[in-house]
């Protein structure tokens, strides 16, 4: 009986143990989906509306590596400055864990922007372009996929230029945008 209880007891304590609670995007996303001072979009693949049979064999595969995209923007007001403070501080902290290798990073004074990547240089599965604009707000946009490298990241710029994309998806975005 009690060999029973230790063994459940050690079974337990490393099942909470081995979570990790350090905070990650992912956790960021859901945490402020609901936040009024922010906006939320889940974009899946199809905005892209494009016809498959004219895009080379490099664009459909790497259309076929990307699932979809999440982004989270914070709408800067008059009544929000220190809360848009906080919360990019807490995305800059997120992004210095080692998880996310930062491929670039450019600022100037008001504005800023990096890319960075989960995963391995040929294998990636998460590209993440974090913007911030000190008078507007930011952006953090997660593209997510499937074995996605950086060619397939300009192939799909390629794509992007053939598509149709359907701005519907993106309407919430233009107030932001706007500003």
């Amino acid at each position: 009986m009690r060999v029973i209880l230790f063994i459940t007891t050690l079974l337990v304590g490393l099942v909470f143990g081995s979570c990790k609670s350090e905070p990650t995007l992912q956790k960021y996303f859901v945490e402020n989906t609901e936040n009024k001072d922010f906006i939320a979009l889940d974009i899946s693949s199809n905005i892209l509306n494009v016809d498959q049979a004219k895009l080379t064999i490099d664009q459909k595969e790497a259309l076929h590596s990307f699932e979809k995209m999440n982004v989270l923007a914070f709408k800067l007001n008059d009544k929000n400055k220190v809360q848009f403070e906080e919360e990019r501080a807490k995305v800059n902290l997120i992004l210095k864990d080692t998880m996310y290798q930062q491929l670039m990073k450019f600022s100037s004074g008001k504005q800023g922007a990096s890319v960075s990547y989960v995963g391995a240089d040929d294998h990636i599965n998460e590209f993440v372009f974090f913007a911030n604009k000190n008078d507007a707000g930011f952006a953090v946009i997660r593209v997510l996929g499937k074995d996605m490298n950086p060619t397939n990241i300009m192939n799909m710029i390629s794509v992007l230029k053939e598509s149709k994309i359907d701005l519907e998806q993106l309407k919430p975005l233009q107030e932001l945008i706007k500003k």
